[in-house]
């Protein structure tokens, strides 16, 4: 009787435990780089004070609800570096908001953030001269002191050529 060596390799309880290693370590390299590029990128914050702003949040409320009475109407615009904002009444008069000022930037990134006072226009309505980039960007609209309390505007807009 003769014994046949096999020359096929086996699977072990070694091999076994290298691809549960490889595995989790894909697995934990992944998630280690997700966190660093989450933590690098966005801050994820909204507000300054999470507690002023919840005390806040009941006097815009009523604003926001005696402008929509009042058949406020606002739109902002920007085209080749003219921000721009025009307010009318129910009865498509102009809106006088005070001081105006405007927040413009990027979405996510906290970057090219800008504070831009608007200032009445000749035509009616509010604007200012602001420089931006192509791509997205977010605008936001603030008057303190209106007659109907204070005022707000959350828009984005996308500027597809650079002001020039």
């Amino acid at each position: 009787m003769t014994l046949q060596q096999s020359d096929q390799r086996q699977f072990t309880g070694w091999h076994m435990w290298l691809v549960a290693i490889a595995f989790f370590g894909v697995i934990i390299g992944v998630n280690i780089w997700l966190a660093v590029v989450s933590a690098t990128s966005w801050t994820g914050m909204v507000v300054e004070d999470s507690y002023i702003a919840g005390q806040q949040f009941e006097t815009n409320r009523i604003a926001h609800e005696a402008q929509q009475a009042a058949g406020w109407n606002a739109t902002f615009t920007y085209t080749s570096g003219l921000a721009r904002l025009v307010i009318v009444d129910g009865a498509s008069n102009p809106v006088d908001l005070g001081d105006v000022s405007v927040q413009i930037n990027r979405p996510v990134g906290g970057h090219d953030d800008q504070v831009v006072t608007l200032e009445t226009a000749p035509t009616g309505g509010y604007q200012a001269s602001v420089h931006l980039d192509k791509g997205v960007w977010e605008a936001v609209v603030t008057a303190a002191n209106t007659a109907k309390g204070p005022f707000e505007l959350t828009t984005r807009f996308r500027v597809d050529e650079a002001a020039k």
